[in-house]
């Protein structure tokens, strides 16, 4: 695991040179255009270009291995990448509402356009190949981290889409208003995807069970186990750590069975979970079926 995570530090070095660059280009085409709508879009990168910073001192804390303070590991530091993220994107949003409502009050007519849409859009085309190679990357390690990093570019993509076409239309139609308006909508559509990623950071935070579909494809385990050697279970705990996940159940075997041979069965159980979920630690704990005592500590506070 820290092998892992410690290679995909590379990715956030890639994310933090492309967010550098396409923060200089889109700056340099709000200078030429004195557009509030490339303005809102040169922020919205100032923002990737923070979240790239934290998602490599993320990273880098998710790969250091397990400690006697951590027996766990480290690897929900991911979810403080992720949610910081999703805060300085709702910053950002406001920021670009207050310039959008001030030019509102002011209008402008918007100068160089040609240019500035040129710097604009090559900005964007390099947003969205990196946006794609960490999306992959993300997908491919199980990183929300590189997930939340891509998804984020991505969004910034269409919206520097979006914006690039509102600024034509103005320079097509003159209307002054239409510039400010692409930026108070630029600002609400980056709302949602702030707390998108806040809401996902906490739900980790919180030890939120892993999705249903893995959970059914445990089940139907167990279930196999229960059939074809009468093998009952309880206490079925799961949670999403990052790139983690963690289950954990009570077996309970008929009192007639050795240790050995209920040992034996529940290491099959924990094997073939895994082989349903690769990432997943697994935990089994042994009861006698008969005994009362076995069914006292379904819950977590006994």
């Amino acid at each position: 695991m820290e092998n892992s995570h410690t290679s995909l530090t590379k990715y956030a070095r890639l994310s933090i040179a492309a967010s550098l660059a396409v923060l200089a280009l889109k700056f340099g085409a709000y200078l030429l255009t004195d557009s509030v709508g490339l303005l809102s879009d040169a922020v919205e990168t100032l923002v990737n270009l923070f979240a790239a910073l934290m998602a490599f001192a993320m990273l880098q804390i998710a790969a250091r291995p397990e400690d006697d303070k951590h027996p766990f590991g480290h690897t929900k530091a991911e979810y403080f990448s992720s949610g910081m993220e999703g805060t300085l994107i709702l910053v950002a949003s406001i920021s670009i509402a207050v310039a959008a409502i001030e030019r509102l009050r002011h209008p402008m007519p918007l100068k160089s356009i040609g240019a500035g849409m040129f710097v604009s859009f090559a900005a964007t085309l390099i947003n969205f190949l990196v946006a794609r190679i960490l999306l992959r990357a993300g997908k491919k390690h199980h990183s929300i981290t590189l997930e939340a990093d891509g998804s984020h570019l991505m969004t910034d993509v269409w919206t520097s889409v979006g914006v690039l076409l509102g600024v034509g239309a103005t320079a097509l139609t003159r209307q002054k208003l239409l510039d400010p308006l692409i930026a108070l909508a630029v600002a609400a559509n980056i709302v949602r995807t702030g707390i998108h990623f806040i809401r996902r950071s906490v739900a980790g935070l919180m030890d939120a069970a892993l999705p249903q579909a893995q959970q059914d494809a445990i089940l139907r385990i167990l279930d196999s186990y229960k059939e074809s050697q009468g093998v009952e279970y309880h206490a079925l705990r799961t949670r999403q750590a990052a790139s983690r996940q963690f289950v954990s159940v009570h077996l309970l075997f008929p009192g007639a069975w050795t240790i050995h041979d209920a040992h034996e069965v529940a290491e099959k159980v924990e094997g073939d979970i895994r082989a349903a979920l690769p990432r997943a630690v697994v935990s089994t704990h042994l009861e006698p079926v008969e005994d009362e005592c076995s069914h006292q500590d379904i819950y977590l506070d006994r």
